[in-house]
C-alpha cells in the first residue's frame, strides 16, 4: 500500500479523534493488536486534546493515507529540546495493521523530526505492561532506556483505568 503523508488541521479533529479511538479502546480495537482495552476502559482523549496537538506550535499531527483510505493511520511529533523530539498519539487502523502502515508511518515520523525539527533522538513512552508493543519498537532500534514514568491517571478521559499499577516505559532512538 503506498502511502501519502500531511500534516493535520483543525478541520481533521473528528477524524483524528475516531482513528485514535478504534485503534486503542473499544470493540474495533479488539481486531488489531494494539488495543489498550484491557488495561484501560476511557476513550483515551478527547476532542478539545487532539486539537491540542494539532494546534501546538512545537509539535504537528502527521496523517497517512492511501488512495482507499483517506485517513489510516496518525502520530504527533513535538520537538521537546533542540536535539530530542516526542513521538505519541500513534494509531493505525484495526484492519490495517501488520501490513507494514506502522513501519511507514514511524519511518517518516523518524524523517520528519530529524528534517523538520533538526532531532537527533527521537523518544517515546510505551504503557510498560505493553510488552509486545515495545519489542515491536525495539525491533526497529529503539532502546528501553530505563526510566520510567508514572501514568497520568488523573487524565483518563470518560472512563478509568483496569489496573492500579501502569507506567510508562521511556523508549528512545537515535537518529
Amino acid at each position: 500500500m503506498r502511502l501519502t503523508f500531511r500534516t493535520a488541521d483543525a478541520d481533521d479533529v473528528a477524524d483524528v479523534l475516531g482513528l485514535v479511538r478504534a485503534a486503542y479502546r473499544g470493540p474495533e480495537s479488539q481486531q488489531g493488536w494494539t488495543s489498550e482495552a484491557g488495561l484501560l476502559d476511557d476513550e483515551r482523549i478527547d476532542a478539545a486534546g487532539v486539537l491540542a496537538k494539532i494546534a501546538n506550535p512545537a509539535g504537528m499531527v502527521l496523517l497517512a493515507g492511501s488512495g482507499e483510505q483517506p485517513l489510516i493511520a496518525c502520530c504527533e511529533l513535538v520537538q521537546r529540546s533542540p536535539a530530542v523530539a516526542y513521538f505519541g498519539m500513534f494509531a493505525v487502523r484495526p484492519a490495517a495493521q501488520s501490513g507494514g502502515v506502522g513501519r511507514a508511518v514511524l519511518a517518516e515520523a523518524e524523517r520528519r523530526a530529524r528534517t523538520t525539527f533538526g532531532a537527533a533522538t527521537l523518544e517515546m513512552t510505551v504503557i510498560g505492561q505493553r510488552t509486545e508493543l515495545i519489542g515491536w519498537y525495539v525491533r526497529r532500534g529503539y532502546s528501553v532506556t530505563g526510566e520510567r514514568r508514572p501514568f497520568p491517571y488523573e487524565a483518563l478521559v470518560n472512563g478509568t483505568a483496569l489496573r492500579d499499577d501502569l507506567y510508562f516505559e521511556v523508549l528512545a532512538k537515535d537518529l
